[in-house]
């Protein structure tokens, strides 16, 4: 284990708490604003790891302030797959390329903004409960590959019909059950270990403090205006996306 480097543990405390706190009003994407920060201090190969180390961390706080708000037939038809998808995607993490992913993906999201008609319409799509298992499967091998993946999730829970608190309270009961086979098949395949736990801790602990930061400020915005928020963060992730896999 190599000696751990205390500038590199603050700025990822400070990215977690910043991050996540954004994350909170903005349905998502947390982890998708921590990676380019971790990838610049720590290097491309441990991005995944650490940052969905990080966010796992984060999601226990995140699940007792919305506890009341989860819509729990869409975590029983999500979360299993999405297990399965999990452990497939991190036994294959070496071997795939996700650069061709990320911009199918970037594309997506930034229809959502057209789809959604600048946040007038609140369904794009009917989205049924079902649907939820071949997703589930899909999107956890996916963030298992990527690390993040931003709100690519919240087009379909918008259409669902979850909203501020339910959307973000379901989101996380999904993504923290995943979390626990993410985080178990990193470690079980090699791809976290040593310091890069002590840098994971450290990226959580800022979530832990920036969710609670972003539910006092989520009690105070309208349903219309979440809705837009996430829209906007759905079409700048899905630019951003696009420009890193084409040009950098």
């Amino acid at each position: 284990m190599e000696a751990i480097d205390w500038l590199t543990m603050l700025l990822l405390f400070v990215t977690g708490t910043v991050a996540f706190t954004f994350s909170t009003l903005s349905g998502g994407g947390g982890a998708l604003i921590s990676v380019p920060v971790v990838s610049s201090l720590l290097g491309a190969s441990f991005t995944a790891p650490v940052v969905n180390l990080g966010t796992f961390i984060g999601r226990p706080s995140r699940l007792v302030i919305f506890w009341q708000n989860i819509d729990w037939k869409v975590v029983l038809y999500y979360a299993p797959p999405a297990l399965l998808g999990s452990w497939l995607a991190a036994w294959w993490f070496d071997s795939l390329k996700a650069d061709w992913i990320r911009l199918l993906l970037g594309i997506f999201l930034l229809s959502t903004i057209f789809q959604f008609r600048y946040g007038k319409k609140k369904r794009s799509f009917e989205m049924k409960r079902t649907f939820f298992i071949p997703l589930g499967f899909i999107v956890s091998a996916l963030v298992t590959l990527i690390g993040a993946l931003g709100p690519v999730l919240n087009p379909f829970y918008l259409n669902y019909g979850l909203e501020k608190e339910e959307l973000i309270a379901t989101k996380t009961a999904n993504a923290f059950i995943l979390g626990i086979f993410q985080v178990g098949s990193y470690t079980f395949f090699g791809l976290l270990h040593g310091e890069y736990w002590i840098y994971g801790i450290a990226l959580g602990a800022g979530a832990l403090i920036g969710n609670v930061i972003g539910k006092k400020f989520l009690l105070r915005i309208q349903a219309k205006t979440f809705r837009i928020l996430l829209l906007v963060f759905m079409a700048v992730s899905g630019f951003t996306m696009i420009i890193k896999t084409l040009f950098f």
